[in-house]
Order: C-alpha cells, then sequence, then structure tokens
C-alpha cells in the first residue's frame, strides 16, 4: 500500500489519534515519505515528520509565517486566523519580538515561584485524597491541580475561576469530543461560541484589573504599550487566552502520558521512587514521550523545496512534534521511555523564535508533581480503561483510573 494513499493515514482525522495508530503510521512516513501531502476537505497541507526538517522550518521565520495560526484552518476552522498578529503564538517578527517582551513580564522569577508555591498546595491535597481512598482518576483528580494552580497565581484568581477556565479551555480543544461538547451541531458556530465564552471570562477580568491593577498577568498585559502604544483589546484577550489553553493543556495531559509510561514499566518507577526530587532528565523525557502539541502549523511565504517536494507560496505545512520527538536518526531507541535519557532534544516547546515561553514553568510544575508521587514510595497499576481526548492537534487523556498497589 502506497503511504501516499489515504488509506494509510489520515493526519487531519482524529480518531486515528485516540486509537494510538499513529505512532506507527508516523514511523512509515519518517522512512517513506518524510513530506508527505495531507488531502483534506478544504484543500490539504503538508505533513514534515523528520526531526531535521522540523527544526529547519521551526528555525527559518523568515521562509515559514507563523501568522496562519498554529492550527490548520485557523484556531477556529476559520480560512485566516482571527488571532493572527495579535496572540504570540500567531506572529511574525517584528510584532512577534514586541508580544514577546511583555509575555517576559509574567514568567518572572518571583511570579515562577509564586507558582511553585500555589501547584505544590493543590497537588498535595489531591494526593492526600488518593491515598486516602486508595486511587484515583487521575485525569481528573490529580493533573488538573497543576494548571489551576499555576492560573491561580499567575492572573490572582480564585480556585473556582480556574477551574471554570479550565473546564472553557478544554471545551474549546475539545470542540470535537463528545465527552466535553456536544458535537452535533455546526462546528464553525460551536467554535466560535466556545471562543466567545473564553474572551468574556478575560474581559471582566480585565476591566476589573484596569480599575485595580496588580502583579498578575492580566493586569501586566492590560498595561503594556506595543510599539510604544496601548495595547489593543484583542492583544489583550488573544494573549490570556494563549496562556490559559497553554498552560492548561500542556502539564496536564503530559502528567498523564508521564504517570502511565511509568505504571507501565516498573523499572523506570523505581529510578524515581522514594526521591524527594525528580531530575530534570525525567520531566524532559515525559515531555518527549507525551508530545501533547502534536503539531504546529506554518504558511511558507515563497516556493521552497523540502527534499524533494516543492512547497509552494500559500501552502500550509505542519511540524509534527509527535513524530520528530520519535524520529531514529535523534533519538536512541526512541519507542523506549526512559527517564535518565539524556541528551533529549525533543521538540515539543517549538524551536528557536517560537520556542515555547512557558517552558520553564512547565518543568515547575511536573517537577513538583512527580516529586511528590515518588516521595510515596507506592506503586500504581491500570484500574479500568483509559479514554483519550478525541483530536488530532492536543493528545490528551479525558479518563486514567489508577489504584495503589504497595
Amino acid at each position: 500500500m502506497s503511504v501516499s494513499s489515504r488509506s494509510a493515514i489520515d493526519l487531519a482525522d482524529p480518531d486515528v489519534f485516540v486509537a494510538g495508530a499513529h505512532h506507527e503510521a508516523l514511523k512509515r512516513l519518517r522512512a517513506e515519505e518524510p513530506v508527505y501531502w495531507q488531502e483534506t476537505e478544504q484543500g490539504g497541507f503538508w505533513a514534515l515528520t523528520r526531526h531535521e526538517d522540523i527544526v529547519a522550518v521551526y528555525q527559518d521565520a523568515a521562509a515559514f509565517s507563523s501568522a496562519g495560526g498554529a492550527i490548520v484552518g485557523g484556531s477556529f476552522g476559520k480560512s485566516s486566523d482571527t488571532a493572527s498578529q495579535r496572540m504570540l503564538v500567531a506572529s511574525d517578527p517584528p510584532r512577534h519580538r514586541m508580544l514577546r517582551q511583555v509575555m517576559h513580564r509574567v514568567f518572572t522569577p518571583a511570579i515562577v515561584a509564586r507558582v511553585r508555591r500555589q501547584v505544590a498546595v493543590l497537588v498535595d491535597r489531591a494526593v492526600r485524597r488518593m491515598e486516602r481512598d486508595g486511587g484515583c482518576d487521575f485525569a481528573t483528580d490529580i493533573a488538573p491541580a497543576m494548571p489551576v494552580g499555576a492560573m491561580m497565581a499567575m492572573m490572582a484568581i480564585s480556585e473556582a475561576d480556574a477551574h471554570r477556565l479550565l473546564t472553557m479551555t478544554r471545551r474549546m480543544i475539545g470542540y470535537r469530543d463528545p465527552e466535553w461538547v456536544d458535537t452535533g451541531d455546526d462546528e464553525r458556530l460551536r467554535l466560535a461560541g466556545l471562543q466567545a465564552d473564553i474572551f468574556d471570562f478575560f474581559d471582566d477580568l480585565v476591566a476589573e484589573r484596569r480599575a485595580d491593577p496588580g502583579e498578575d498577568l492580566v493586569s501586566i498585559l492590560a498595561a503594556a504599550e506595543l510599539n510604544g502604544r496601548p495595547a489593543g483589546v484583542e492583544d489583550v484577550l488573544f494573549n490570556c487566552m494563549n496562556v490559559a489553553v497553554g498552560g492548561n493543556e500542556t502539564t496536564s495531559y503530559t502528567a498523564c502520558a508521564g504517570i502511565l509510561a511509568l505504571v507501565d514499566d516498573a523499572h523506570q518507577w523505581e529510578l524515581l521512587s522514594g526521591r524527594p526530587e525528580v531530575p530534570d532528565t525525567a520531566v524532559n523525557e515525559m515531555v518527549r514521550w507525551a508530545s501533547t502539541n502534536a503539531y504546529v502549523q506554518r504558511v511558507a511565504r515563497s516556493t521552497v523545496t523540502i527534499r524533494d517536494k516543492t512547497v509552494r507560496a500559500g501552502d500550509s505545512v505542519t511540524l509534527w512534534n509527535v513524530s520528530a520527538n520519535r524520529d531514529d536518526e535523534q533519538f536512541a531507541d526512541p519507542d523506549r521511555f526512559d527517564v535518565t535519557r539524556t541528551p533529549n532534544r525533543h521538540v515539543s516547546y517549538g524551536v528557536g523564535v517560537h520556542r515555547c515561553i512557558g517552558a520553564t514553568l512547565a518543568g515547575v510544575e511536573l517537577s513538583v508533581l512527580f516529586g511528590r508521587l515518588a516521595d510515596l514510595g507506592v506503586r500504581f497499576e491500570r484500574a479500568g480503561e483509559v479514554r483519550r481526548l478525541r483530536s488530532n492537534f492536543i493528545l490528551g487523556t479525558n479518563a486514567l483510573p489508577l489504584r495503589i498497589v504497595g
């Protein structure tokens, strides 16, 4: 069967990823057609699956634009992305540089320390409850403690509001998942409504902080200037949403993939068990293994050749992080989870000017959680069906039941 045949793999089909069939299919693409044209009802996109090619495109912002949005078809299924040049991840230099300078003020050592403290409080409470009950649904009872704590600390909001925000971002990311939304209505209208819910949340919060500013993300963005002028309302709202979506989805779903890998490999868990601190190598391996953000989109600015394929100006080019992170030309034994792996040049956080601005914060959150779990000195086992998020963009977990076995 030809790899180019849509029957071989449909990267636009979320069910491929729910079933876990993507790793083997992407492995075939890396070997046989690393620059792959994926037909879709909207036209199609190029899929890059080799680590080398993906890093090269990440680093070439002059030839490949981010302004078309990270998701094929625009963030909300539109032909052009409404966040273009407003949201950090959907902007190009020089606009990207100006936005990034503002966003750096949100990730200061003081704010990172505040996040660490708040996450530790919520993680400890969740883990104590799990100990009392003898188990948990890790995806709903433990992992959300990280993004909820982070949003509380970064945005100066209540725990109830942080949970409400988490639910809204989950519904937006899970817009094709019947566990999160009613998938029977018009998809574009559904997405527009989900985005509007998040904007309404932040619009109210921005108004509060303009009246009574503090030292939190919303206050910083509301008072920001871009090129000597006050940031526009849409700039503020889009970048609040950028942080919320990135923060809420990445760490929580990475934690689910990490604990499942540890449950399935007793030796790897033994390497961590009983340790008060989790090595950076272990956190990095969880981030590589999870590859939570499966791909990001770029748009070719001019006609270029990648390997033997001609990519024309205006073509959508997708960088499949989840494939690059299993490339055997970059990683020894890439299908093995190894908490001691080094070097580990994964691309889960992106590369170059668009490297995730919250990468350090994500590492802190994951270290807090897995340090607390490792310190328990117990083992876990699966206690039921693992249910995956129905998405080809974010590789998430809806349910992960575990029990403590010793």
